[in-house]
């Protein structure tokens, strides 16, 4: 059962679940108990597994170890402390390991210090085991083995195969997942479950999940816990302590201009930069989050350029030296230089750190009054997670600024902090039945030792990644794993287990089968640089990423110019210079972050709102006091947002969550169809594609699309019927459309490789090689036309399709919206102009993004705008006459 822990325990009920040395050193240290704390320390003391969700800086660490740390303190008290493992914490990042060892030794040795003066003994041993780990500190774990093991997700799955050191599992009492909202939306989590449940073959542990803002916080319990009794689908019992909210937010949307249209791109450049020194200036210490590594480099050049006073030539007052107050952090950086801005930036010696996702979780940064997110950050958890950053002590105000550079990003961001503010967090998506990690993990299993593989079945199925599994997707699996399609071997994938059959039985095979586990294990794909060729000569590199988008026929720009893609081969790419045609594809469109579903239906409850309004024929003063109360914008932004919708309303119609607009305009040379559908990058990739399959096999015509965050377009050349297509794509077909859709795409193809080398089909090291992600896409594309020809199904193929369709798109949510559409909540409704209309007008441009200079696009926004505002007073003269 899975439950809210509502009602705090007394102070004194806490003190009694702790040790007198333990309660000492607190007393010393901290005034009184945070609100997770008092909420959580009784429970993990009663072993109950509990999900502590809570902002940065609130003691939710300190509330998961302090019942721990009273425990062994107790055991090594009266010389009961057995030299085994008797808690696992685990961290998604390396860096989070090292400042928990640094923040659990602190109170170990206040602990140790005070027991000391009394004359006692206690000593409670600390050590982080990751792949920085050298060998010679694995080996004297062993013989010094830690109480508390600090490790990742990849490293337990490793020791569970360690013969020796497995043997130190055996006693382990409590393992805590240090942000868990981070993993469990992953395959990282997916693969971290099964470890948990093969820990729990081994030994009865408390679990104890700590998160950020998370939603919904059951499913996040069910994944921590799992399932207690597959047969009666029954799960562990999970205490919830919700303190998500207990900090005070202090949230804004500023725009750096009054007129988000009609400022010229030097007047934006500037205001934006002015706008962001004066934030950063009257703060003592300022984190910036843009969304892409690239943006992150940006700022930080221009900040310092524009205001070299502010950020370089300081003074170190300490050593002396001269150095900047400002930099950058990001994960294309070195390990010793982000470390070196960490630490700096703790130490006050540096005002701003500019960064794109590498600081969203709890690294210990020290103190920071003020974030600054330029654009939207796309959800309202990422939002709150980025801006919970600030105010690190616990009764310190979240203090968070979004600077917004057009309108669309405006109405987004301005229905974000609604949400944030109102406590409507996006729900959170765990990955479900994923084959190649059950591969990899039943290999490890099978390694552990010879066992019954209906005991491994079972203790798959306790998972809750894994607890709808279909029987006939894990005998596939298996069958792979055993070797029975034989034709394999000649591309040199071999049998990893043996099964037999008549005794149910299943092992490991092979001399190499543990080195082999242990040296390719993990969840995160290896990813290079693409290279791009006319012929032989090459013209640049792209990421992989931005390959998967592609499709032949595609145009992009690389350098300035623009290429058609042909085809890839390995990680080349093989293109063709076109130079009369717009790309179809914006070069950072791979970097972006996706709009979340949930937040994109905000939006569009909005739009509704604000149609009815129009459609009431309310005054501009009515419309405005409306805005001003439902959203959290100041005067600038509610008078855009006004003009915004105005226009929209005036030259065609607001479309919204009841209405999706299918718009059609030709620009003399190509025709568009733009559906208005504001649900995210992700179910609009799925709507797109399904659309562009359906016209092609329909009526026999090549269309090009486009897709963003507030919908997507067919560009094509001649007639298409879309809606008599659009009809065609049913929602109970849609799964199968979309497999024949990505057949043969670059995308299935990448994402292909990846789950093979999760499934050890390949292997990306052998024999201590190293094998170039160029030989392993190369063996990938022998591979999958292999497995096509031994099944349509077959297991590693068919994940790499779910992967594509429920992980990296949400085919779920684009199911709904058919549905609906179907049964006819959603209207589509056709309409027809000579121009894009203002709420298309982001969408359509989004193409030309690359072949102008900012400057261009901004003079080109601008005289299309004024197009669109005379054709609206035309239509306003005309209605008067």
């Amino acid at each position: 059962m899975v439950d809210f822990q509502k009602v705090p325990y007394k102070k004194e009920e806490i003190l009694s679940a702790l040790h007198p040395l333990v309660i000492e050193w607190f007393n010393k240290t901290f005034k009184d108990f945070s609100e997770p704390q008092r909420f959580s320390i009784v429970n993990i003391h009663q072993r109950e597994n509990t999900l502590i969700s809570s902002p940065t800086g609130s003691g939710k660490t300190l509330s998961a170890f302090l019942s721990i740390i009273s425990e062994l303190t107790y055991l090594s008290e009266s010389n009961m402390l057995s030299d085994d493992v008797h808690c696992i914490y685990i961290s998604p990042l390396k860096a989070l390991a090292n400042d928990i060892e640094k923040n659990l030794n602190e109170p170990l040795k206040g602990i140790k210090e005070i027991a000391e003066k009394q004359g006692k003994k206690i000593n409670v041993r600390v050590a982080i085991r990751t792949g920085d780990t050298s060998a010679s500190e694995k080996s004297s774990m062993l013989k010094k083995t830690p109480h508390i093991l600090i490790t990742t997700p990849e490293s337990l799955a490793i020791i569970l195969c360690a013969p020796k050191f497995r043997e130190k599992l055996r006693q382990v009492k409590w393992v805590i997942i240090d942000e868990i909202h981070a993993i469990a939306s992953s395959k990282r989590g997916v693969h971290l479950s099964l470890s948990l449940e093969r820990l729990q073959n081994l030994a009865n542990f408390t679990r104890i999940g700590l998160s950020a803002t998370v939603s919904p916080l059951e499913e996040i319990a069910k994944f921590l816990v799992g399932i207690e009794d597959v047969r009666k689908e029954k799960y562990r019992t999970c205490r919830i302590v919700d303190t998500q909210f207990i900090k005070k937010l202090d949230l804004k949307v500023l725009s750096p201009v009054e007129n988000l249209v009609k400022s010229s791109h030097e007047e934006m450049h500037r205001e934006m930069y002015e706008l962001i020194n004066n934030l950063v200036q009257s703060h003592k210490a300022t984190l910036v989050f843009t969304n892409t590594r690239a943006a992150t480099e940006r700022v930080v050049h221009h900040l310092k350029d524009k205001f070299p006073k502010n950020y370089t030539g300081i003074i170190d007052t300490e050593t002396g030296k001269i150095g900047d107050s400002i930099g950058a952090h990001h994960g294309s950086l070195s390990k010793d230089h982000r470390l070196n801005i960490e630490n700096r930036l703790k130490q006050g010696k540096i005002r701003c750190v500019v960064c794109s996702t590498s600081l969203e979780l709890g690294i210990d940064i020290g103190y920071i009054d003020l974030v600054i997110l330029l654009g939207s950050p796309k959800s309202v958890a990422r939002a709150l997670q980025r801006i919970g950053r600030s105010g690190h002590k616990l009764h310190d105000e979240a203090k968070g600024r979004i600077i917004v550079l057009n309108r669309d990003d405006l109405v987004e961001c301005s229905v974000l902090l609604k949400a944030a503010l109102e406590k409507k967090i996006d729900k959170i998506s765990v990955p479900q039945n994923c084959l190649d990690v059950l591969a990899q993990q039943i290999f490890g299993m099978a390694i552990e030792e010879s066992q019954a593989l209906e005991q491994v079945f079972y203790t798959i199925k306790r998972s809750y990644c894994y607890k709808n599994i279909d029987r006939k997707d894990f005998d596939s699996v298996i069958s792979y794993l055993a070797g029975e399609y034989t034709t394999l071997e000649d591309r040199h994938v071999y049998a990893k287990i043996w099964h037999d059959k008549e005794t149910g039985m299943i092992g490991k095979r092979g001399k190499m089968a543990r080195v082999l586990y242990m040296t390719n294990i993990g969840t995160i794909p290896d990813e290079a640089h693409v290279l791009v060729k006319i012929g032989e000569m090459v013209i640049g590199a792209i990421d992989e990423g931005f390959l998967e988008r592609l499709k032949r026929g595609d145009i992009f720009v690389l350098g300035g110019n623009s290429y058609e893609f042909l085809f890839s081969r390995g990680m080349t790419v093989q293109v063709k210079a076109s130079v009369n045609r717009p790309p179809t594809v914006p070069s950072w469109f791979s970097e972006t972050l996706p709009l979340s579903f949930d937040l994109a239906l905000e939006i569009q409850r909005f739009r509704k709102l604000m149609s009815e309004k129009f459609s009431s024929e309310k005054s501009k003063k009515e419309i405005l006091e409306f805005i001003n109360t439902y959203l959290y914008v100041d005067h600038y932004g509610a008078n855009s947002i006004y003009e915004y919708f105005r226009e929209q309303y005036l030259f065609l119609e607001i479309p919204h969550e009841k209405k999706l607009l299918v718009e059609h305009y030709s620009d003399g040379k190509n025709k568009y169809v733009v559906f208005h559908s504001v649900y995210g990058r992700r179910v609009n990739d799925v709507l797109a594609r399904a659309l562009a399959f359906a016209v092609s096999r329909l009526q026999h015509k090549d269309v090009e699309i486009s897709v963003t965050d507030n919908g997507f377009y067919l560009m094509y050349k001649g007639d298409i019927q879309v809606l008599r297509a659009f009809t065609q794509v049913k929602s109970k077909d849609l799964r199968k459309i979309m497999e024949l859709a990505l057949d043969n795409t670059e995308i299935l193809k990448r994402r292909f490789r990846h789950c093979a080398a999760r499934a050890l089909m390949i292997l990306r090291s052998y024999k201590g090689r190293e094998r170039t992600v160029g030989r392993q896409q190369l063996s990938s594309m022998l591979l999958i036309n292999a497995v096509k020809r031994i099944s349509n199904d077959f297991p590693i193929l068919k994940e790499a399709r779910r992967e594509v369709m429920e992980d990296l798109m949400d085919i779920d949510s684009a199911k709904i919206v058919l549905e609906e559409i179907e049964q006819g909540k959603i209207k589509l409704k056709e309409v027809f102009t000579d121009l894009p209309s203002p709420f298309a007008f982001n969408l359509v441009a989004e193409g030309y993004t690359d072949i102008m200079k900012i400057e261009d696009k901004v003079q080109f926004l601008q005289r299309v705008h004024s197009q669109i505002l005379a054709k609206i007073a035309l239509k306003e003269k005309e209605k008067e006459e």
